[in-house]
Order: C-alpha cells, then structure tokens, then sequence
C-alpha cells in the first residue's frame, strides 16, 4: 500500500519553537502510523524564494498538506479572528490558551470549515509583539514619531501604528529580512522569538517590551485531504495536532525569558515600560480599538471572558 504523504511548511529557522512543534508533530504521527505514512517538514518557505503569505496557498492547492501561517492571512474569509490584533486586548497568556481551548476555539474550527479550502487544529502562541528599532529608545508615542516600520499586512495593525506616531510599511516579513540592514524600515514589530531568530538584534539595538498586540498562528490542513483519509488516519492526525499545539503553548510560555536571556546587554537595550507609560499608547490606539470592535460581534468577545 503506498504512504501517505504529509509535508508540513512553515515561516521560521529550524530550531524555532513553531519548527519545534511541527517536528514534534510529524514524530507523532510517525510513531503512531509507521510506515502507513512519510513526513517531510519545510521549515523555511522564504529558503526557497517564496514568501510567508504563500502558505495557505501551498495547502490549498496541494503542494503542502499543512502549515502554520498567521491568522491575519484569513481575516477576509473569518472577520472575527481580527479580535486576536486588536490592540491591548490580550492581558495573559492564560486568557487567550482557555479562549483557543475553550468555545473561541470551536467557532473558529467551525468557520474554517465552512468558509475556507482548510481544516483548522488549532491556534499557536505566536506570541506578543514588541517595538525594535536603531534610531532611539521607545518609551512614549512621542518617540515614534516619523520612524518607519514594518509590520503585517493587516488594516488594524497599520492603524495602530499610525495612531501612535509611526510611518507603518506592511510587508510579508520575507521582505523585511531582505531589506533589514538598508534605510527602508527604522523599526519593526514581532514577538522576541522572531525578532531574534531573524536577526533582528543584529541590526536594531532597542527592544520596547510593549506587547501591543498578541498574535496566533493557525496550524491548518488541506481539507479536501483530510477528508479523503481513514477514520484511523484522521483520528491519529487530529490526536498528533492537539498534543502538538499543548506543546507549542509549552514552548511559547517559556521562550520570552529565554531569548532575552541570549540578548547581550552591551548590543541591546532592552526597555521596560512603566504602567504609566503603556497608559499613553493604550490611549492613542483607543480610537483604532473602539472601530475595530464594532465590527467584531459582541458574543466573540463573550467568549474570552467567559473564558479568562
């Protein structure tokens, strides 16, 4: 009998807690299958000259069988996963793991399959995003003004930025780590993992530890073939991906500490806003909250209540 074929793909270096947990996932299945199955990961698309935003295609048309891609990239078919970018919305990891595991979670299993070419197993800790740049320290929204900076390609995101004083340039991040060392981006936005993972210390001496926004990363599947396999199989997959997303969770709780434990004092400032001051970037970005919630039901946002 010939073996399934599964190629997962991803954005990061190897040894990236992502990568980690894709790895993690892959051996499970592995262990479980045997040799009813082969596994390849593709850790790192942008290797290959292709962009993160190339993923869910990749997927979609077979080329992967799955992948982990931001959920910004399905804002478009899901309008409700944009609560997850709001800005200062996240207080804690704890609130948003019961929300993944808890009915948020559900709907948005629900809306993949009924609104996407995807089968969603679940939502990674892509952690919070934190302001780096090489011009100056970042304490206030006055020491944004007129820096340029990356960030995703989502509506809000810009907004926010601009409300508190940044020139926001949304790129997918292939195009951020080509241009890193030229004039094009004073400052970007990522968690800690990425920002070291892709070298950004190198460049950008400040880290401003604002936790602006939370980001999820969706750990989809090529609906069409998951739908095609066993109930054996799709039982083993689905079993593999919530051990593989716990584990993630794992990962993504320590990996702060851990990162800025590798930072070296003497090539990286690393900055602590007081309370007061995170109070001024709350109060720019207000207006940018206050829009986006209104598009966003008032029963998703229930959902991180009830679950917090």
């Amino acid at each position: 009998m010939k073996s399934l074929q599964i190629r997962f793909g991803g954005y990061q270096n190897q040894n990236s807690i992502h990568n980690q947990a894709a790895k993690y996932f892959l051996k499970t299945l592995q262990e479980k299958l045997g040799e009813q199955v082969t596994t390849e990961l593709i850790g790192n698309v942008l290797d290959l000259g292709r962009k993160s935003s190339d993923l869910p295609d990749m997927v979609k048309n077979g080329e992967l069988t799955c992948c982990y891609i931001s959920t910004v990239r399905f804002i478009e078919w899901i309008p409700e996963i944009s609560i997850l970018d709001l800005p200062f919305l996240i207080k804690d990891r704890t609130q948003v793991q019961a929300a993944f595991r808890g009915e948020f979670g559900h709907h948005l299993q629900h809306r993949f399959a009924s609104n996407t070419p995807f089968k969603l197993f679940g939502v990674w800790d892509n952690g919070f995003r934190h302001i780096t740049n090489k011009i100056r320290p970042i304490r206030r929204p006055e020491d944004c003004q007129g820096l340029t900076i990356r960030t995703q390609i989502s509506e809000v995101h810009v907004e926010s930025l601009k409300a508190v004083g940044f020139k926001p340039i949304p790129v997918d991040v292939k195009v951020f780590v080509d241009e890193i060392d030229g004039p094009r981006f004073d400052a970007q936005d990522n968690p800690l993992t990425n920002s070291f993972n892709f070298g950004v210390h190198q460049y950008h001496r400040f880290f401003t530890l604002s936790g602006h926004f939370f980001g999820g990363a969706a750990f989809i599947c090529n609906a069409e073939q998951f739908n095609s396999w066993s109930d054996e199989i799709q039982t083993i997959f689905i079993s593999a991906a919530n051990l593989a997303t716990e584990y993630q969770w794992q990962l993504a709780s320590q990996e702060d500490e851990y990162i800025l434990k590798k930072m070296n004092p003497q090539e990286n400032d690393i900055i602590y806003l007081t309370d007061e001051e995170r109070e001024l970037f709350k109060a720019a970005v207000k207006p940018v909250f206050e829009k986006y919630q209104q598009t966003i039901p008032a029963n998703i946002f229930q959902m991180f209540r009830d679950e917090s």
